[in-house]
């Protein structure tokens, strides 16, 4: 086990100091400027977009899928994934995690307008993804199912097993709490309520979603935002070191792969997941009348999750005065600086924070992987086969409960990473066709009509389900 955990570390070194890091702002960059940098410029159409409703009103909304994408986004990682890098790689972390953010929201715009006009027509709606848009555009299916197989495995182990350990490792600051059984206890407990939403299907957990994402996410910000006006006094120093500790270059290159850039990067790919090739899965599900709204949509998922949640986390803990150390690392950091402001309301508000980010990254995650079997197979898998396949990944999360912190961190880092190697250049080749739909949009919006979209407006050469 000590010899796969450290080969998983070394290739998540290699892949953030190197690949993902050339990989992702590139792209970011060459999105941003080809849609004259859409993420800040229709911040108005992004909030338009989200509100439309299907027009047969039976279909999924933006909004609802907007709650799936945003219920994987916003999970553990703005809690724990926040405190890790303040802990590990320091307060310039947090400058690097907005940076990948606002570069990468483009990249999300990109890909879930492709899922957009790519997706397929089903029994209960639309669906479709990057495992779609790669078989349909580029005519190859063996990369379409490896893509697949990445994310089944990124989503339904990777993810899952570490925010199944990160909720559990909450409840350590508790005297109930024993080491060596109540991570497996509190894994079967957790394990047991997903299995029941899963067998209640995928409507389930789209209402399910839907209801829990935005009350939780209000009151974490409410939460972070007192916190920070109680320790208002020291928010200048806290930016200046944000700033100072971003650019302290010596620091940065004498140990990247320890660094603020590093954890940044990897935390903040791991919360925003913009690129990654997950968001368009539940992208693709909405009926709207254009793709370009979907792709907006997005956009605003990526705001949401980075520079709401994740900047909510790390003021609380910045502002409280308690200093970041690698024994704090995760959860006991947050709840460290809740207490010391909040006293004993700390503890338990993350606790339940927790338990309502952790409920909702599961089921978004395994939303996406349905997704995905649905397409390795060709149609919908039977009920066995679904049975079989919803207590497999309930017996995952009480796995992942018991295991190493930084083996899960890695070990999803490295999928996330092999999912990212493949959309990115997929969406760079077929950014054309986002791009002239994003023009096609804001023209019609100019001319003072609702946008509507046709495939040919935009000279698509592949037929599609949709947009004839």
């Amino acid at each position: 086990m000590e010899v796969f955990e450290n080969l998983v570390a070394s290739v998540s070194d290699v892949l953030y100091s190197k690949i993902l890091l050339i990989i992702l702002v590139a792209a970011g960059l060459y999105f941003s400027i080809r849609t004259g940098f859409a993420q800040f410029r229709l911040f108005g159409a992004q909030l338009r977009a989200v509100m439309e409703k299907p027009q047969d009103g039976k279909g999924v909304s933006s909004f609802q899928a907007l709650m799936v994408s945003t219920a994987s986004r916003v999970g553990t990682g703005n809690i724990v994934g926040v405190s890790t890098a303040l802990c590990l790689g320091g307060f310039g972390s947090v400058f690097w995690m907005w940076v990948i953010a606002l570069i990468g929201s483009a990249s999300a715009f990109v890909e879930s307008t492709l899922a957009q006009i790519y997706k397929k027509r089903g029994p209960n709606g639309s669906y479709g993804g990057p495992a779609y848009y790669i078989e349909s555009a580029l005519r190859c299916r063996p990369l379409a199912i490896v893509f697949s197989v990445f994310l089944i495995l990124t989503y339904g182990f990777g993810f899952n097993m570490l925010a199944s350990y990160n909720l559990q490792s909450t409840f350590s600051a508790y005297s109930f709490y024993d080491e060596k059984t109540s991570p497996w206890i509190i894994g079967l407990i957790l394990a047991v309520i997903v299995a029941y939403c899963l067998l209640g299907g995928g409507s389930r957990i789209i209402k399910t979603t839907s209801f829990l994402v935005p009350i939780m996410g209000l009151a974490y910000i409410l939460v972070a935002l007192l916190i920070v006006i109680l320790n208002i006094t020291s928010l200048p120093s806290v930016f200046a070191a944000i700033f100072s500790q971003a650019f302290d270059f010596e620091a940065i290159f004498g140990g990247f792969s320890g660094s603020c850039v590093m954890y940044g990067i990897k935390r903040g790919l791991f919360s925003n997941e913009a690129g990654v090739g997950s968001a368009p899965n539940a992208s693709a599900s909405a009926e709207i009348s254009h793709p370009a709204k979907q792709g907006l949509v997005q956009v605003l998922s990526v705001f949401i999750d980075t520079i709401l949640v994740c900047s909510a986390t790390a003021f609380m803990c910045m502002c409280s005065g308690v200093e970041p150390t690698a024994e704090l690392s995760g959860a006991p950091y947050v709840q460290a600086a809740l207490t010391k402001t909040l006293g004993g309301f700390g503890p338990i508000f993350i606790t339940v924070a927790m338990i309502l980010f952790a409920f909702t990254t599961l089921l978004g995650n395994l939303y996406y992987v349905d997704q995905c079997l649905n397409h390795i197979m060709g149609k919908v898998p039977g009920k066995k086969f679904m049975l079989v396949y919803r207590i497999i990944a309930s017996l995952v999360i009480l796995l992942g409960a018991g295991l190493s912190a930084d083996l899960l961190w890695n070990l999803a880092d490295v999928l996330m990473g092999g999912m990212t190697i493949i959309n990115i250049p997929v969406i760079i080749y077929l950014s054309k066709y986002a791009f002239r739909t994003l023009k096609n949009y804001e023209k019609q919006r100019k001319e003072g009509v609702e946008p509507v979209f046709r495939s040919a407006d935009i000279d698509l050469p592949q037929a599609t389900d949709y947009w004839n």
